[in-house]
């Protein structure tokens, strides 16, 4: 199988340095990685802290690189690409993580069959807990797919998906830290409105959300056995739980991840027309 060789990463940002720590931690060696970024001050940090080889020019780390990540506000791609796509040439791979930006948009900025793979990662990728969804573009090999899986593997889990379901990727677990935050900080100010401090109802709420989300990855049981399983007869757990159903908690979370799909598919019509 090819190896993801040197890597080059246009943007910097946060999602950028999550990537890098991973691939140094997989052991792959720093002059291995390029990374293009405009702020002066972003750039010497990142050079710095991980010793990267930083450029100003995204065409420099393209001609560089055997696998080049989009790692930049979609709001630009189309001035991005096409001041890089004389440089992208050969069998280079091309990663993106834009959010609604197509495979079939991307292949439009270059000549040939550009081989493509999109992602969808999301922000526990910082902390190494990611959850990414891959499609392949039309020229992709299964090599290719592969090697934009280990990329990700580096931060997180990796599921396989089709583009189709691709904004569901975004509404679910794009989203989803916000609306798990938004929880915990729910669960938190209830443990205060009991009479907790502020920073112990925090630590537990986050401790809870964490060993319960642990117990379900660990165990592979469904979330509803799990749950049974600490509603005891005529207990606390159970007076909770109609509460939860009563106020519509599970109807919620799923029309907020259905909202969410709904603007991924929004902005990406709008990113082709």
């Amino acid at each position: 199988m090819k190896t993801i060789g040197k890597i080059g990463f246009i943007g910097g940002g946060n999602m950028a340095e999550a990537f890098i720590k991973g691939l140094l931690g997989g052991g792959l060696p720093a002059d291995m990685i390029f990374v293009a970024e405009p702020n002066d001050l972003r750039r010497a940090f990142l050079a710095e802290r991980y010793a990267v080889a930083t450029r100003i020019e995204n065409r420099e780390v393209v001609a560089a690189a055997d696998c080049v990540v989009l790692a930049f506000k979609p709001q630009i791609v189309g001035e991005v690409l096409t001041e890089i796509a004389s440089a992208f040439v050969g069998d280079k791979l091309l990663i993106s993580i834009l959010a609604g930006v197509s495979t079939r948009t991307l292949e439009g900025f270059f000549d040939g069959e550009p081989r493509i793979v999109r992602a969808m990662p999301n922000t526990p990728a910082l902390v190494g807990q990611g959850a990414a969804g891959l499609c392949a573009g039309r020229f992709a090999s299964r090599e290719e797919l592969a090697i934009a899986r280990k990329l990700f593997e580096t931060v997180g889990t990796v599921q396989m998906v089709s583009e189709e379901q691709m904004d569901a990727v975004t509404g679910l677990s794009g989203s989803g830290p916000a609306f798990v935050y938004t929880f915990i900080e729910a669960l938190a100010d209830g443990g205060v409105q009991e009479g907790l401090r502020r920073d112990v109802a925090q630590a537990l709420a986050v401790q809870t959300v964490l060993g319960a989300a642990m117990l379900v990855k660990e165990t592979g049981e469904h979330p509803a056995l799990l749950r049974d399983k600490v509603c005891s007869p005529g207990g606390t757990t159970i007076a909770a739980i109609r509460v939860l159903e009563e106020r519509g908690l599970r109807a919620t979370m799923m029309e907020a991840v259905s909202s969410a799909t709904r603007r991924s598919k929004e902005l990406g019509r709008k990113k082709e027309d």
